[in-house]
């Protein structure tokens, strides 16, 4: 088998039941075939060829039922004649045979209209995606610039823990794959379109956005023993026609925060296109984890970067009408990097989304309500959050997980810091709400509330002390991505060690949270307070 589509349609032919000229009579139908070769597109009946110049960027295919489709080509004029639109009507032996029509059709028309840039009197003719609707062409363009580089993908395969879990999950379920058809979103180096064909799988459409489609052709080629069965798309899931269902949808769609760059639309939308009903996904379900946190050194860092604004004589320039909006704009990035588990100040919860049966629509704006009982008196200081997927396989249930204490991926945590800090005792209620909303540069705009309730006597007339906001870009990261730092430990902490990753015990059925952090003795702050007073 060929390793695309756009190789495809220029050797192919389909066997037609039936063909008939829309001007002509329906008696008048009889087989013929549908050939593509180096010319385009010709249409036989029986021994000679019907006279149509199909023009691939102005040809139109519409499906009468699931087995008849007309073709339709608009006219042109040649010399002082006017050759006006012709249609010809062309019914297939079966459903397979007429899908696999539609979308070569589909993969010719996108190769060539990519080829020549431009349509017909230099306008784009294919129309808006989905895709394209709703994320800036900007954006777009430097996240498939960003992910067509081998660069970004060794980065990725590098991570070990991510690309092992994968290859686990998949090869640990083999009866899931075995003679399965199977849809990589968002194939990238093709890693995991070849992990399904060495579990097994009948044939992988490895469909690919970014330039990286050519290096995946060139991956799986050099593993001749797997490429037989495996076919790169270059194209949008949104956009791209395939031959068949799939029976299984494997991708790597997790952002930071899980959600992050908006993928999991696309890899909900592919489920919805592609999966037969009774198909599974890989992964299946995505659990965002938050827990407020205490981290004097990280706070002092952030507050830190806007004390060049506070100088009064910069070059003869004052500078200080900018200190406000520049202390702001440092707290609205989150911070990307991996930081001790014993920085947590509260058990933590969790978040489920179930790309079994989220809609994409739902993924617009995600709403969750926040409750922690801190297990200390601290500062907290923000919010940490974390994510893991769950591979749920017949065979055997795999989690990838990104928590701290756990092996650092790629992915590392997040840590939303706020610009005011909370002060909270053992045992006090710690609520609030983070709200992420979708935005067009394929990110979140991250609005974070943490409030604290009073505790002990008088605590129901108290209502709440206290509250602290945030307003975050998930687009604009502060990538610390330090490993955990060396905290001093306190005195009843000095036997603990952190939890590893062994020790977590996840039961799929009812996503219990697992007990994954030690928690933090409170830090003085005696010596930050007074720093703090200088910024």
């Amino acid at each position: 088998m060929e390793d695309s589509f756009g190789q495809k349609w220029k050797h192919r032919e389909f066997a037609l039941a039936s063909v008939s000229d829309l001007s002509s009579t329906p008696s008048s139908a009889l087989p013929g075939t549908a050939r593509f070769d180096s010319n385009g597109l010709q249409i036989h009946l029986q021994s000679h060829q019907i006279p149509i110049n199909v023009d691939p960027s102005t040809v139109q295919l519409f499906k009468l039922s699931p087995v008849q489709s007309v073709c339709v080509v608009e006219g042109s004029d040649v010399g002082k004649e006017t050759l006006y639109s012709r249609g010809v009507t062309i019914q297939f032996r079966n459903e397979e045979e007429s899908a696999a029509f539609h979308c070569v059709v589909q993969q010719w028309k996108k190769e060539v209209n990519a080829q020549e840039g431009n349509g017909r009197n230099g306008t784009i003719t294919a129309s808006k995606s989905k895709f394209d609707e709703k994320i800036e062409s900007s954006s777009a363009k430097m996240y498939f610039h960003y992910y067509g580089q081998l660069l970004h993908q060794q980065n990725m395969l590098q991570d070990y823990v991510r690309t092992g879990t994968y290859h686990a999950a998949v090869i640990e379920n083999r009866a899931d794959f075995i003679g399965r058809v199977v849809v990589d979103v968002g194939a990238g180096s093709g890693i995991l379109s070849l992990f399904a064909a060495q579990a097994g799988a009948k044939h992988v459409y490895a469909v690919e956005a970014s330039e990286m489609a050519e290096y995946a052709r060139k991956l799986i080629a050099g593993n001749p023993a797997l490429a037989q069965r495996i076919t790169v798309i270059k194209g949008k899931v949104e956009d791209v026609e395939l031959p068949e269902k799939a029976d299984i949808l494997i991708s790597e769609p997790m952002g930071t925060l899980l959600v992050n760059e908006r993928m999991l639309e696309s890899y909900v939308i592919a489920r919805d296109r592609f999966l037969v009903p009774t198909g599974k996904m890989f992964p299946a379900v995505g659990r965002i984890h938050m827990a407020p946190f205490t981290d004097e050194y990280l706070f002092i860092e952030i507050a830190n970067k806007a004390l060049f604004w506070q100088q009064q004589n910069y070059y003869g320039v004052d500078l200080t009408p900018l200190h406000g909006t520049a202390f702001q704009g440092y707290f609205s990035q989150p911070v990307v990097d991996a930081f001790d588990p014993r920085l947590l100040v509260a058990p933590p919860m969790f978040h489920v989304i179930d790309f079994t049966k989220i809609k994409e629509e739902e993924l617009y704006e995600i709403d969750i309500p926040l409750r922690f009982i801190a297990s200390v008196g601290t500062r907290v200081h923000g919010l940490a959050c974390w994510f893991d997927v769950l591979f749920n396989g017949s065979t055997v249930q795999r989690w990838l997980t990104t928590a701290p204490g756990s092996p650092t991926t790629h992915w590392y945590q997040l840590r939303c810091v706020l610009s005011q800090p909370i002060y909270v005792m053992a045992g006090q209620e710690i609520t609030g709400r983070l709200h992420l909303i979708a935005h067009n540069a394929q990110s979140y705009t991250i609005y974070l509330t943490l409030s604290a309730k009073m505790w002990g006597p008088g605590a129901e007339q108290g209502g709440i002390l206290q509250t602290s906001s945030c307003k975050l870009d998930l687009k604009e990261p502060y990538y610390r991505m330090s490993q955990p730092q060396a905290y001093p430990l306190a005195q009843d902490q000095q036997s603990q060690s952190l939890v590893q990753t062994q020790d977590i015990h996840i039961q799929s059925q009812d996503l219990d949270e697992p007990e994954i952090v030690q928690q933090p003795s409170p830090n003085s702050c005696a010596q930050i307070d007074s720093l703090m007073q200088n910024i």
